[in-house]
């Protein structure tokens, strides 16, 4: 094997991405007794097509298991692809214009079977594509038949244990994809809106202003809530106040929870407006008057405006406030109102039977759990901390659709006792299966299904028992479980990783990974914001962005940034990149030809019988210095600071520095080469191996065809700080040298002079002694990379040379080839 002229990622990457395949190169190896890292890889919801977003934060979990791998680790990196719940049937209906409704149920279940497993083949592509270390043999969906029993099983074991139960109660629900949510899936949305303030009538008749931003909810409106110490209403309490326009009287009762500084400080509670409403409900046992229905349209009580769309209805009603006098201002309000974080429609609460999960009575297990797993970055805790205490809801896993996994029960017809499943049964569909007892309450065999279905994160929450192959595998699962690893989006935290915590402590009473890496977004450019797979993607495809630049460049971006921050998607970064897998290419391509054949002597280099040069001492020093520092940042999870550290070096130290000190030598060959060529030998081959997690590509093409080899630079050795080559004195000296190289280049920029002109004399004058004798000892390399026919070290300048600086404590002059002539 050799190196090429020149590199085309865009053939042999595909070459290189099929051998991988083929050789097993990243199977997990269950029979191996090295440590075990195993991650709980995020399953993209099929939603869309996969974008750049997802390139960037799928690259971060993959520069840590090639680490990991490199450092003697048995990875274990599945894949899953979340598949079973309100994403996926909003693909299809956006993509094929219809609802369960329109084709039935059947059908229509069918359909997302249908598209969810054309999105798994096309996200395996991207993925495989993009390098991801993944085993392919561990993979998953969650709407198969594991992933169903799995997550039956969870809810039969949670509901014998007192933590799943059924209410009828007020549900956030989104008119739009006409189903309950959970607290966690909405989402906050600044809107231009109106503040009405309306005239309520007292009994005496006097008038008491109250504002609100939705009239339509007049209909509902069961109380008026004031402070119990704001001065200003103290004689309003124990009155009561007509509604205007539909002529309802209400009492007026106090809660500290109202804020006398908003609005007239006087607050109406409708059935239901907020999450305020709902509390205030609950707390005084006030009536329910339900105006809104579940599609968003205005019910019977709300009288002539019934059928109305709310947004129409509040329209009509503040015409025919206004109409009757009792609309007493209005003025345009900046708001920000809660909506469904899929579709963005603002959310209403209804009261509707639905199944829940008991957390709100275990929060302070959750926030210690949260204490003792390792976040990175830290304040990310913080974002866990805050979404657990300010929990006011359990969670709700009820979904009103027709896509999902299912309740595994029926209900009596006689005397509404949950019949539930068999264990042995699972999964089932009680819309199709029948139970396969009676009623063990009163016997009867007439039963109704449940025709809900759960929450696609009552499953995907399972992850780690669903890849870890709990009830199929349990020697896999014992090896894997609980996961090192849980890489995420920040979004998700509230969700993912917190109903993962909820379900590993409530089945296991453990926790189900170590460490928790979040990413950040990748954000579209000219401030678009987040890029959304369900709401349109981004301008161009992750498949053209590789295709134009190649995967390892796509790689290089994502480096870019570290855990827990957005990075602006950016040509530039990626054209970067490019530039650096060219040149680190070329580096290899130039050395190839004096490391042929070559095979170091083990060891440092006080046993070597080389002579070293100070450019030599100090670029391996430099080298085990790099290998220290990434393989610490690596272990923090700092892989963006590491990508940097490894780049500097690479340009500053040795491409643009060493390489040119050691060229002479290199060429010239013989025994004053020994020294040159180890020092070369050990850096590119660090360089190339600390590049592998970040460049998989480019670095195993350097890898096999410098070293004439078959074998992958990803199953080698992580690079190991040879400890005996660490020298601060000849980093020091070695700085000297490059700021001579570089006070000399500048000279010959400045006289226009090409780069590689030759220089008739170089003298170097120091009053150092010890300084000057090394000096002397870099004469091969100085005269390399300044291309100095001769150099002289002395005490004293000469008069017939040019001065042109001095760097700390030497003095540089010299004389152009062309001046001596």
């Amino acid at each position: 094997m050799s190196l090429p002229k020149r590199y085309k990622p865009r053939t042999r990457e595909p070459q290189i991405a099929m051998t991988w395949q083929e050789k097993g190169v990243y199977h997990f190896d269950p029979h191996s007794e090295a440590p075990v890292f195993s991650i709980d890889t995020p399953p993209p919801t099929v939603s869309g097509n996969l974008h750049l977003g997802h390139v960037y934060s799928y690259s971060h979990t993959d520069f840590l298991a090639r680490f990991w791998r490199m450092n003697g680790y048995n990875v274990f990196y599945p894949m899953g692809f979340d598949d079973n719940g309100l994403p996926t049937e909003r693909l299809v209906e956006r993509r094929e214009g219809v609802r369960a409704a329109d084709v039935g149920r059947r059908a229509f279940i069918e359909r997302c079977l249908r598209v969810g497993e054309e999105a798994q083949q096309e996200y395996k592509e991207l993925w495989q594509r993009l390098g991801l270390s993944v085993d392919w043999r561990h993979t998953y969906r969650t709407i198969e038949e594991k992933s169903r029993r799995l997550a039956q099983w969870s809810f039969l074991d949670l509901y014998r244990k007192g933590l799943a139960y059924r209410a009828q109660a007020p549900a956030i629900w989104c008119p739009e994809c006409q189903t309950a949510i959970a607290q966690a899936e909405v989402d906050d949305l600044a809107r231009d809106s109106t503040f009405y303030t309306l005239a309520f009538t007292l009994r005496d008749g006097a008038t008491l202003p109250i504002a609100t931003t939705r009239p339509e909810l007049l209909p509902a409106c069961v109380a008026i809530f004031i402070h119990p110490e704001d001065p200003r209403r103290s004689e309003l309490e124990g009155q009561t106040a007509r509604v205007p326009l539909f002529g309802q009287d209400v009492p007026i009762l106090t809660d500290a929870a109202v804020d006398p500084e908003t609005g007239t400080g006087v607050v109406m509670c409708c059935t239901f407006g907020d999450t305020a409403d709902v509390a205030w409900w609950r707390a005084h046992d006030l009536p329910l008057v339900e105006a809104i229905g579940r599609d968003g349209r205005m019910l019977e009580p709300a009288g002539q405006f019934a059928g109305l769309e709310t947004a129409v209805a509040r329209r009509q009603m503040a015409r025919a406030l206004q109409e009757q006098a009792l609309m007493l201002a209005q003025e345009p309000l900046s708001q920000t109102v809660r909506v469904h974080e899929r579709c963005d429609t603002p959310v209403e609460y209804v009261v509707a039977w639905q199944w829940f999960i008991s957390v709100l009575e275990n929060k302070e297990q959750f926030l210690a759990d949260g204490e003792r797993l390792n976040w990175r970055p830290p304040h990310m805790k913080a974002r866990y901390r805050q979404w657990v205490e300010n929990l006011a809801w359990d969670w709700g896993i009820s979904r009103q659709r027709a896509f999902g996994v299912t309740f595994p029960l029926w209900y009596c017809d006689e005397c509404d006792a949950v019949i539930l499943a068999d264990e042995a049964e699972l999964p089932v569909d009680p819309t199709v299966t029948e139970p396969s007892r009676s009623c063990p309450e009163c016997g009867s065999a007439s039963f109704t299904p449940e025709t809900d279905v759960m929450d696609t994160w009552a499953t995907s929450s399972l992850s780690p028992q669903i890849v870890g192959q709990m009830t199929g595998k349990e020697s896999l699962y014992r090896q894997v479980f609980p996961f090192s690893l849980r890489p995420q989006a920040h979004e998700i935290i509230r969700t993912w990783a917190f109903y993962t915590i909820v379900k590993s402590r409530y089945h296991f009473d453990a926790l189900p990974w170590r460490d928790v890496a979040i990413s950040g977004w990748g954000l579209a450019p000219h401030g678009s914001g987040k890029i959304s797979k369900s709401k349109g993607g981004d301008l161009h495809s992750p498949m053209e962005m590789i295709d134009a630049y190649s995967a390892d460049a796509l790689r290089y971006w994502a480096a870019s940034t570290g855990l827990g921050k957005d990075s602006i998607i950016d040509e530039q970064k990626m054209q970067a990149g490019a530039k650096l897998i060219t040149k680190l290419w070329n580096v290899a391509r130039f050395s190839a030809r004096f490391l042929h054949d070559y095979e170091p002597a083990r060891g440092g280099a006080a046993t070597l019988d080389h002579t070293f040069t100070p450019a030599d001492r100090w670029l391996l020093s430099r080298t085990q210095r790099l290998i220290a520092r990434v393989t610490e940042l690596f272990q923090n999870y700092d892989y963006a600071t590491a990508k940097s550290e490894i780049e500097l070096f690479f340009w500053t130290e040795l491409a643009d520095n060493y390489l040119e000190m050691a060229k002479k030598r290199l060429y010239d060959g013989g025994e004053e080469a020994a020294g040159a060529r180890f020092t070369l030998y050990q850096a590119l081959l660090a360089t190339v191996k600390l590049l592998a997690p970040f460049l998989p590509y480019v670095t195993e093409a350097i890898y096999q065809g410098l070293l004439e080899t078959e074998a992958t630079v990803h199953q080698s050795a992580w690079p190991l700080a040879d400890r005996s080559l660490l020298d601060s004195r000849a980093e020091q000296q070695g700085a000297l040298l490059v700021e001579i190289a570089t006070a000399v280049r500048r000279y010959k920029s400045e006289a226009n002079l090409s780069l590689g002109a030759e220089l008739a004399h170089l003298h170097l004058t120091t009053a150092d002694e010890a300084l000057a004798s090394v000096l002397e000892d870099a004469e091969p390399d100085l005269v390399s990379i300044t291309r100095a026919r001769t150099i002289t070290v002395g005490s004293h300048t000469t008069p017939d040379l040019e001065t042109i600086t001095a760097e700390n404590g030497v003095g540089i002059a010299l004389a152009s080839a062309d001046s001596a002539s």
